[in-house]
């Protein structure tokens, strides 16, 4: 249940705001709607919003990844799914890396950008009340030692800047070696979405194997199986295990 649960809407298109904010109200979400990125800041200093749907492309000085910086870095965790008319993979990558938590492409529809909204929100939620499992030992495979429990990462002892999608994903990935893993999977156990852009995969497989293959271009650790998916290959007669 979502009532009253408020959320910030920012773009600068009159007619996208009015629409994606009429499909919110009708699902029961409070919204403040802002135009730029100095007045989304303000909006959500002061109001607090529980996510924020935030056009890439904004006036102001103000563009939708700094906003989504600048939220990240004062105000934590809130959820932020981007609107981009753009259909450029590098420019949901961008989005991706600064913390949003999905992309929706103009045009869309209002009622897929509600079930994504709600979608998100119910992961984040089930995410607070769960209660934490006891710490695990670190995972270990191919020169990878990936700690859950301080999500930290290194390889051959240097360690890597993951994101946290990208921090999740190498986690389910190691936990299954050998495993051929869908796309669809993938997005349903990593993500929590049981529906959406599958190329959101595609591109954070992409920028994980540039973090921890020794050849991005040939990569030996997370094979693609054509088809299907992926594999983690920990390597010839090596199993990805704990400590």
């Amino acid at each position: 249940m979502y009532t009253a649960a408020p959320v910030l809407v920012v773009d600068d298109d009159p007619t996208v705001a009015e629409v994606v904010t009429r499909y919110l109200e009708r699902a029961g979400f409070a919204v403040t709607r802002a135009a730029d990125g100095p007045t989304a800041l303000a909006r959500a200093a002061e109001e607090r919003p529980a996510l924020v749907v935030l056009d890439l492309m904004l006036p102001g000085g103000v563009d939708g990844l700094e906003v989504c910086r600048r939220l990240r870095r004062d105000h934590g965790p809130v959820p932020v799914i981007m609107l981009t008319a753009r259909g450029d993979e590098d420019d949901r990558v961008l989005g991706l890396e600064v913390g949003a938590d999905d992309y929706v492409t103009k045009p869309f529809s209002p009622r897929e950008l509600v079930l994504r909204v709600e979608s998100v929100l119910r992961r984040v939620r089930a995410a607070a009340a769960a209660v934490p499992p006891p710490p695990a030992p670190p995972l270990r495979a191919a020169g990878l030692t990936l700690d859950t429990a301080a999500r930290r990462v290194t390889k051959d002892g240097v360690e890597l800047a993951l994101t946290v999608r990208e921090f999740d994903l190498l986690t389910f990935l190691l936990r299954q070696p050998g495993r051929a893993l869908g796309r669809e999977e993938l997005m349903r156990e990593v993500w929590g979405w049981e529906f959406g852009d599958l190329s959101t995969v595609t591109v954070h497989v992409r920028r994980l194997r540039a973090k921890v293959e020794d050849d991005p271009a040939r990569p030996r650790l997370i094979q693609t199986v054509w088809g299907v998916g992926y594999r983690f290959a920990a390597g010839p007669g090596e199993a990805a295990g704990r400590a």
